[in-house]
């Protein structure tokens, strides 16, 4: 039996009732606790924890297929593509054990506040801010733990029952895992979590200091958030804080010089080789060219990828590892796209087939994104293991 209490409180700020209703986002009673407060008319304002793009995303039924496959690469934006896709086809999962789509209280609150012709808003962070400040400030092996454990939930996790679900929702619980989260992956937890928790607090709080401010908001937004939420009125984020964690940070600088000074360090020994002997510098080149780029094709070919596209691999692969702006799963991923370009029903099937690993292989999309994160990683690998063989080549 869900204990309301746990995931329902009540704040007076100014002239308004703000009543925080905790959710899961995979959950029929949220859904149905959700639907029971807007129904008692009791409410002049709904606001819910979704950003300007995931609330077209989850409005917009046909927004996949309106996606450019080919643009998508073009403008670097397949690996952010890949890891919504992931975090999509981890919630589908979970939907399909529930039998509820994923945010389906948010659906229901948006469909019940045009209905009622109350005010909605929308008070959550951006995603993309999100997702830029957690690459920021997340270290590599916390972001390792995060994709091991998103591939693990969507193909080899345990099994989910509603339940575990609405367990998830008492604050016993709930705060446990939270403290867990926060032991385990601190800078995880202060992006995803205490930020946002501060950035929905000073939304509603501005929201309620208006000259037309709602006598009575109902907020929608995960119960993980609850925690960090109402202590947040008692001490609300300066103007400073919010500029802070509202500001998406410009690209790391690190990344690039890494791989510039791999590339110079890799022509060096090129140089290097041929300055000892002509055909010590062609073995050389040789080495880099046919580890990089056979590694490169290989991670094509196993994601099924076109034979013109896996030569694409082997062909651009020792060229764009010394260029840090151009990577090799992005040429084979043009060439892919423009070789076998994604049907309609591909599009319109993503969401279903996101799901289920074996039909990512059929799904003309889905398949561009393996092979491009196959391509990429084949010249990642191959770098390293043609720079260890070329070093042992000239000093070995």
């Amino acid at each position: 039996m869900l204990d309301e209490s746990s995931v329902i409180k009540h704040i007076r700020f100014k002239n308004s009732d703000i009543t925080l209703v905790g959710t899961a986002h995979v959950s029929q009673k949220s859904v149905e606790l959700v639907e029971e407060h807007i129904l008692t008319g009791d409410y002049d304002c709904i606001a819910i924890e979704l950003c300007e793009p995931r609330h077209g995303k989850i409005t917009d039924k046909s927004a996949w297929k309106e996606l450019d496959i080919f643009q998508i690469f073009r403008q670097k934006k397949a690996a952010l593509l890949l890891v919504n896709l992931a975090m999509a086809a981890y919630q589908k999962r979970l939907a399909e054990k529930m039998g509820v789509e994923p945010g389906q209280e948010m659906v229901r609150a948006i469909e019940l506040a045009g209905e009622k012709n109350i005010d909605l808003e929308l008070i959550d962070r951006d995603i993309t801010t999100t997702l830029g400040r957690l690459l920021k400030k997340v270290s590599f092996w916390q972001k390792m733990k995060i994709f091991v454990g998103l591939v693990a939930g969507i193909f080899v996790g345990e099994e989910v029952d509603e339940e575990q679900i609405e367990n998830l929702k008492k604050g016993d619980m709930l705060q446990s895992v939270v403290e867990e989260f926060s032991e385990e992956l601190p800078q995880v937890k202060q992006v995803l979590i205490d930020e946002r928790d501060r950035f929905m607090t000073a939304k509603l709080i501005g929201i309620a200091e208006r000259e037309d401010a709602p006598k009575r908001i109902l907020a929608v937004v995960g119960a993980g958030h609850l925690f960090g939420m109402v202590p947040a009125f008692d001490s609300p984020p300066s103007g400073a804080e919010m500029e802070e964690i509202s500001i998406k940070p410009p690209p790391s600088k690190v990344g690039p010089a890494i791989g510039w000074a791999i590339g110079i360090i890799i022509l060096c020994f090129f140089y290097i080789g041929y300055q000892k002997s002509p055909e010590l510098g062609w073995q050389i080149i040789s080495t880099w060219v046919l580890i990089n780029g056979g590694l490169s094709a290989l991670g094509a070919a196993i994601a099924m990828a076109h034979p013109i596209s896996v030569l694409t691999a082997f062909f651009a692969a020792p060229l764009t590892s010394l260029n840090p702006t151009i990577g090799a799963g992005m040429v084979v991923g043009l060439m892919e796209s423009w070789l076998r370009k994604p049907k309609v029903e591909d599009f319109e099937r993503l969401r279903e087939d996101l799901a289920h690993f074996k039909l990512w292989w059929k799904n003309g999309v889905l398949r561009v994104l393996l092979i491009f994160f196959g391509a990429n990683l084949g010249s990642a690998i191959g770098t390293y293991v043609a720079g260890a063989s070329i070093i042992t080549q000239i000093w070995g």
